[in-house]
């Protein structure tokens, strides 16, 4: 292959990759808002689903002050190595994680209500995620309640 042609090659493939990012959705709720409703592509998952959707996740169940549940999301958000937050405020937390190898993004969010966390985990692009959005939020879920 020509150097020419190797350089574009390269490029085309360094800009594919640097787009797996994307762009946040505009749809991403707040504290007041409840959380979007999930696209029909498999690589979602919330908890405002009806209980009988495949995206459907149940909301995590804690009676620790909001202050508290605030503080262990936002320190078990910080020590994964992959996540950044966004958004905080006193009842909702937004967070982005990105994937190792191939830079794409999922967008979660957390509302946090007096007995109740309900939560979305969503990829920004492509139709599958194999189950990531779902496994993620099940951790954060287990290592609540150590």
């Amino acid at each position: 292959m020509p150097s020419f042609t190797k350089l574009v090659f390269t490029l085309s493939i360094a800009s594919l990759l640097s787009a797996c990012s994307g762009q946040p959705p505009k749809s991403l709720g707040s504290e007041t808002q409840p959380l979007a409703a999930c696209p029909s592509a498999p690589n979602c998952v919330s908890s405002y689903e009806a209980s009988d959707n495949s995206h459907f996740i149940a909301p995590i169940v804690s009676s620790d002050s909001i202050e508290n549940k605030h503080q262990q999301l936002t320190q078990l958000i910080l020590e994964s190595n992959n996540a950044q937050i966004t958004k905080s405020t006193p009842r909702y937390i937004r967070a982005e994680y990105t994937s190792a190898f191939w830079g794409f993004v999922d967008d979660v969010e957390f509302i946090l209500q007096d007995t109740r966390i309900h939560m979305r985990s969503a990829s920004r692009l492509g139709y599958s995620d194999l189950g990531v959005n779902r496994d993620r939020l099940e951790s954060i879920r287990d290592q609540l309640k150590k």
